[in-house]
Order: structure tokens, then C-alpha cells, then sequence
């Protein structure tokens, strides 16, 4: 089930399989060597989410963009537990 299905939210969510955006991006971090076994005694296929076989977390971000592909506000943090209050993604919505 997607997070769009699961939330059953009715806005657009960028799906990013094999993280090929967020390669560009430059927002993709390789699990470290050490790390891995960690995860895996968690449970935490990464592999099998991210539907390919690197051990890569994308940096979570939240990019508003206009109806001309032009970026109007933005927020990333390495912290995934840090994350844009709504209140900042409204202002800039209503600019």
C-alpha cells in the first residue's frame, strides 16, 4: 500500500523507486558497512523497499514547487525525525 493510499491523502507525493531523483539531487545517503546488520536485526529491508540492492536512506525533504516547476520553499534535514511544520508550508502556499 502506498503512503497516498495509507493516509488516503488527495495531494500528489512524489514516489521515488530506486531513488533515482533523489541521486540527483544529491540528497541520498549509503548506509555505512557497520550499519547494515543493524538494520537488518530490525527488520529494515532497505534493499527491498527502495526496489534496488544499495543500502541508500534519502535525506528526508519537502519541496513546494509552483505550476512553473519552480521551486518556492523548501526544508531538509539529515534528522528524519526533524520535519517543516505545516504553518511554514501554508504561508508559502499562500504567496
Amino acid at each position: 500500500m502506498s503512503t497516498t493510499e495509507k493516509n488516503e491523502l488527495s495531494f500528489p507525493v512524489l514516489s521515488d523507486p530506486g531513488n533515482k531523483v533523489t541521486r540527483e539531487l544529491g540528497l541520498l545517503i549509503t548506509l555505512p558497512e557497520q550499519l547494515r546488520p543493524l538494520y537488518v536485526d530490525f527488520n529494515i529491508d532497505l534493499p527491498a523497499t527502495n526496489g534496488d540492492k544499495p543500502f541508500e536512506l534519502p535525506v528526508p525533504a519537502t519541496f513546494i514547487i509552483d505550476s512553473n516547476g519552480v521551486i518556492k520553499g523548501g526544508f531538509l534535514n539529515a534528522d528524519y525525525k526533524q520535519r517543516i511544520d505545516t504553518s511554514d508550508v501554508v504561508d508559502v502556499l499562500k504567496k
